[in-house]
């Protein structure tokens, strides 16, 4: 089959069979040098690479054009029927489940799809190529193209489960590159894995950075999406549907607003789900902090006698002169440890955090950052919330669970009443540090830069944060932008990680 478009129908810049072209005897100057023939053999379409491209037109006019597409599905259902594949790979209606339980032996063929494995001789299967199109394509087409209007339980589901198959034609688990879920299962009837749920494949990932650069947040963003098009409740009222949800952080946020509306099994699974997305997010915060927060070693203090300190090069080297050659033994008079206690100063850290509806994504990363630092051995932590009131959250700082669920999102933003709590902390400046995390789009922004900038000069260390997210997105009102920088507290606006750096140079 010969598409129109693949190359074939002359245009203007294209010269006719009757036309001369450049390249044509009758073109060339008469003492001009024979010229070889052209292997027009070489240049001739793969009757293969036109079917496949047939697919793929397909697969774009749905995706972007779907007025256009009449010629395209009839093609390329000739193309699928030809290659002994079933129709309902081209049915929008039909999930994968669906087909593989009609089909079980197609199981096999999802698995790894879009992570072959070489060929040996390094030629390429046309024929393989033009099979996994139309394959490839009912993934991408389930996946991405999810409509508008309001979303089922049903179709969430149904939604997760061609996800799973996406990712296990990507070399993944289920569930992997959308938060590292990897569900577990059994293999269906074929052997091969025809549950959804099972493992798939074997075998480390591939590296997909080369294959679909950053697929897993994006596909964890089409899902945030179909839950925001739902009823949640009706999720989480589901615990099987619930415990299939990939917690994020448009999902964390639907919670924390949702919460007081939740009751019995519903709420019991928002907490479970946001305690998910906490430990996930703990544990990777705690390794940078971990990471950053030794202070120097202090040799004032003597190192602890005990045999995990000796220092046996240390203690063999300065016994040295002790060797006796004759009975070839080192005659040891003096010990050698090593000092470990390390060089710390008590110090408070004051946490204020806006919560108002656009700084979401700080207040559950900060909170979380609080709880470590509150871990921390002589770290006095205190953390504060507001937006037109202020809570003080310290009693809870050490569990962001717990602090989480006391928050209210949404409202206006007044720094002020928060100011109003934070200043009463600051007890001895020299040893504080303050962190603002705020969009500082304030209604009283000249009283309330007046006074951080009196904390600025009273001693302690003042650090304005405009965004403490995990991809380091956020907008700073330009007025505190400026005024910061000629504070000389100039705002801190990226990846969280600049914010521990600032943290571990003043706590350690």
């Amino acid at each position: 089959m010969t598409h129109p478009a693949a190359g074939q129908t002359p245009g203007p810049d294209r010269p006719t069979r009757d036309a001369p072209g450049p390249g044509h005897p009758a073109a060339q100057p008469a003492d001009a040098p024979a010229q070889p023939a052209p292997d027009r053999q070489s240049h001739a379409p793969h009757a293969d690479d036109n079917r496949r491209q047939v697919l793929y037109w397909r697969l774009l006019a749905r995706l972007f054009d779907p007025d256009e597409q009449a010629a395209l599905e009839s093609a390329s259902l000739a193309v699928v029927e030809d290659v002994g594949l079933p129709p309902a790979l081209l049915d929008p209606g039909a999930s994968v489940d669906s087909v593989v339980q009609r089909h079980p032996e197609l199981a096999a063929e999802f698995d790894g799809l879009m992570a072959p494995e070489p060929r040996e001789d390094g030629d390429r299967d046309r024929a393989e190529e033009v099979r996994r199109a139309p394959l490839a394509s009912k993934l991408l087409l389930n996946v991405f193209t999810t409509g508008s209007g309001n979303v089922s339980a049903g179709q969430l589901a149904r939604w997760q489960s061609d996800a799973d198959w996406l990712e296990r034609a990507l070399g993944c688990r289920p569930g992997e590159l959308r938060g590292g879920r990897g569900a577990a299962g059994g293999a269906g009837p074929s052997g091969a894995g025809v549950s959804p749920s099972g493992t798939g494949v074997g075998g480390p990932a591939p590296g997909l950075d080369r294959l679909v650069p950053a697929i897993g947040p994006e596909l964890a963003a089409v899902e945030a999406g179909l839950v925001r098009r739902m009823r949640l409740r009706e999720v989480l009222a589901d615990p099987a549907l619930a415990s299939r949800l990939t917690p994020s952080m448009s999902l964390i946020e639907q919670l924390l607003r949702d919460k007081d509306n939740l009751s019995g099994v519903a709420l019991a699974n928002a907490k479970s789900l946001i305690r998910r997305y906490v430990d996930e997010v703990t544990e990777v915060l705690r390794t940078q902090v971990e990471k950053s927060t030794a202070g120097e070693l202090d040799r004032s203090v003597p190192p602890k006698r005990v045999f995990r300190n000796l220092d046996i090069d240390r203690t063999i080297w300065k016994n040295l002169t002790n060797w006796s050659p004759e009975e070839e033994r080192l005659y040891v008079d003096r010990l050698y440890y090593r000092h470990t206690s390390r060089r710390t100063t008590p110090q408070r850290l004051v946490v204020v955090v806006d919560q108002s509806g656009s700084m979401v994504d700080s207040m559950v990363n900060c909170t979380i950052l609080a709880s470590i630092f509150a871990g921390l051995p002589k770290v006095d932590v205190h953390l504060i919330a507001y937006d037109t009131q202020a809570l003080d959250l310290t009693p809870w700082a050490h569990d962001p669970f717990e602090t989480l669920l006391r928050t209210k999102l949404g409202g206006g933003t007044d720094g002020t009443v928060a100011m109003a709590l934070a200043q009463p902390k600051i007890a001895e400046p020299r040893n504080t540090v303050v962190v603002w995390i705020s969009d500082f789009y304030e209604w009283r922004q000249q009283e309330l830069f007046d006074a951080m900038a009196a904390v600025h000069r009273s001693g302690a260390k003042f650090i304005p944060v405009g965004s403490v997210t995990s991809s380091g997105r956020g907008s700073v009102n330009p007025w505190f932008r400026e005024r910061f920088k000629d504070l000389g507290a100039p705002v801190i606006s990226g990846h969280i990680k600049k914010l521990v750096h600032e943290l571990k140079t003043f706590l350690t």
